[in-house]
Parts: C-alpha cells; structure tokens; sequence
C-alpha cells in the first residue's frame, strides 16, 4: 500500500542558514543505505520536508531496516500519496487506509490536516473537522481525542496528497560526514566498535587502525575485526581500516621495559602509530573506547599517560559508561555477538600480572628510554606495511 516515506529529522531543523547543507548531507546517506536495498527510489526534499518515493515494487521491512541505521533521521513516517480528486474521493482513500492499516478499530484519533497548497478549497481547521465526521460516519467505534489520540492522521496537502500515521523511530544524531573525520583505534572487544558507532552518530567519519600481532593472534582474530568494521559501516559508511604488524614493537618492549608498565607503554605506542595515520588521512582527533577505572591501562593516571603522546584531541564516547550501559549498545547496534567471540588481540596476550595503575608520566618516559631508536625503526616498519581494508 505504501509508495513512499516521509524522512523526519530533529537537530537539523534547529540549524541556520547552513540547514540545507546537512540536509543534502541526510539525503547522500540515505541515497547510500538504499543501494543495498531491492527497488528504486527517488529521494528529494520540498519544502522542509525529505521524502523517498519508491518508483518500483520493493521490501517494506527491507528499506525500513536499511533507513534506521542512517543517522540524522528521527522518524520514518510510511506515506501513501494520492491526486486530489477532490474531497470526496480523500474521504474514501483515508477510510480505506484505515482500514488497512488499523484492522482494529476500537482506537482514538485525530485529523490533523496541513495545507500546503493555499488554493485548496478547504481550510486546514475544514479539513479536520469534516475528514473526522466522514471517519466516525465510517467507522462508529473508533472516538476523537484530540489530546492524547491513538492515531494521529497526519494529511498534508500538496502537489500531491500525502497520508500517514505511523512514525517508526530513526537512530537520531546528525548525518555522517558533517562533523569531520577521526580515527578508531579498533579492537575485537565490546567497547571500541560501540565508541565509533557513538561518535558517528554525531556526525563525524569514520576510519579505523586495527593492531595485529601473528603469530600470538590469529587470522580469526584479525577477520573477526573486520566483520566489527563491517557491522559498524552499516551505520557509518564504509571504513578504510588500517591493520598495523605490532609484533615486534610488542616483543621489543616486552625484551626492555618493566613488566608492570608493559600495557602503558605499548598503548603509547599504538596511539603515537594511530596518530600517524590519523593526520596522512586528514582525520581530526582519534577514537578508542575507554572507560574510566575498567582496567589497568583506563584509570585517570593511564589516560594522562596515553593522551601526552598525542597532539589530536582523543574523544572517549565511553568515559562515563559503566559496562552494562556499553553491552546494551553493542547488542543494540549488532556487534555484541562477534565482539564476545573468543579469539585474542594484541592487547590480552602481553598483560602483566600486576600492571602498574598510577604510571607516572616521567618515569615513563625514562623506561621509554630504553628502547633507543631501534623502536622507531619498528614504528617506521610498521606504518610502511601497514594493510588496508576498505570494508563496507
């Protein structure tokens, strides 16, 4: 029954004379999340208004799961779309609605007409009060309530006639690609796919650095965090992720540093590597999924530790989460069960037994010291084979 959908928004409505910027923005993703979809669609905006008309047969619950992964939509209303043939004739399409949309019919409602087009003969108040007498005349069970209705029939007049009352809720946030550019530093745990799902929802693009350490972790282990990225792009678009050979700049620094410093040292490292990255792809701050006090390497002395290498700012979407609140995203957004799947990273298989918790930045950087420059031969080696995956 439905031929097209009316895309709402929230936060772009509040911007200025820029608006139409995210909405073109709003309108290349939603075009990008409908390649995948069966069908064509035309999708346009009028009027402060997106809508994506269906000019060919497609799968209803296909397009509606393909469009709630796009951010910067707020609800998704199914619209059916007639000619004006005059008022009569409305009245019959909108009972049949109803009775198509609603078998039953025990509910409360509300008319609420706009009208777009001033040269109509009814006025928006008209059109309300004789629409809702021709629906009761129809249907004697259902009552108005124009307070707190069951339905609200939304009725905007046009070109066209358009007809809702359903809103399916959208993920919210702003369009991707309107905040900028950052760099994940992505793992095969819960938390990091969740921080880059959190920052792409408010707008920013996403690219990733995934360090991988053979033969202590395995080809799984690398494939399983590319099926995260894979998970994550649906939301965000594609992703180039950047998989980096940590080995032996994790075996040198096993080999010279103290042990129970190991997990600050190498987390130096691979936001100093990240970093790299980040500012050759033009990228604005990096990502990572932190939490404060989760582990060793996440208390408040271990960030100061890890951010005083970095010159981009570092955006921690986690930092106040407890785990619970991070598990429920994951499983929200379809990572959870990969995540959990038990294949190590780089990250467990060198933890110390007792990892320092309160490093000391200078002294840090005196053990640093040890790894004279063959450390920065590692690096350079590292960036120089670094393999990328455009995964989407």
């Amino acid at each position: 029954m439905f031929t097209a959908f009316l895309i709402k928004y929230a936060e772009i409505g509040i911007k200025g004379r820029n608006r139409y910027l995210f909405e073109d923005a709003l309108i290349h993703q939603i075009k990008f999340a409908l390649k995948k979809c069966e069908g064509r669609f035309l999708i346009h905006k009028t009027q402060g208004r997106i809508y994506v008309d269906a000019e060919t047969e497609f799968d209803f619950d296909e397009v509606v799961e393909h469009l709630q992964r796009v951010f910067g939509i707020s609800g998704i209303c199914p619209v059916v779309y007639v000619e004006d043939e005059g008022f009569e004739k409305l009245c019959e399409t909108v009972i049949g609605y109803l009775a198509d949309v609603y078998p039953d019919r025990n509910k409360t409602f509300k008319v609420n007409a706009r009208r777009a087009r001033k040269n109509y003969p009814k006025e928006s108040m008209e059109i309300n009060m004789d629409m809702g007498e021709a629906i009761l005349n129809a249907y004697p069970e259902m009552k108005v309530d124009v307070h707190n209705p069951d339905i609200m029939l939304n009725i905007e007049i046009r070109e066209k006639i358009y007809i809702y009352s359903e809103i399916i809720p959208g993920p919210g946030g702003m369009p991707v690609g309107t905040g900028g550019k950052a760099m994940l530093l992505l793992s095969g745990g819960i938390d990091s796919p969740v921080a880059g799902y959190m920052i792409a929802k408010r707008g920013v693009k996403i690219d990733a650095v995934y360090f991988h350490a053979p033969p202590y972790t395995s080809e799984r282990a690398k494939q399983k965090v590319v099926d995260l990225a894979r998970i994550v792009s649906r939301y965000t678009g594609p992703i180039y992720l950047h998989v980096i050979n940590f080995t032996d700049i994790q075996l040198y620094i096993h080999e010279k540093c103290p042990h129970e410093e190991l997990t600050i040292i190498m987390r130096r490292y691979m936001m100093r590597i990240a970093e790299r990255i980040a500012k050759e792809t033009e990228c604005q701050g990096l990502i990572t999924g932190e939490s404060i006090g989760q582990v060793a390497s996440q208390t408040m002395h271990s960030l100061i530790a890890t951010n005083e290498v970095c010159e981009l700012p570092v955006y921690r979407p986690l930092i106040g989460f407890d785990k619970q609140e991070i598990v429920e995203v994951s499983a929200k957004i379809g990572t959870y069960e990969t995540s959990i799947l038990p294949y190590e990273d780089c990250c467990t298989i060198f933890v110390a037994k007792h990892p320092v918790t309160k490093p000391n930045v200078n002294i840090i950087r005196r053990h640093e010291q040890y790894l004279s420059e063959k450390i920065d031969e590692l690096v350079e080696t590292a960036l120089a084979k670094d393999e990328l995956i455009i995964v989407e």
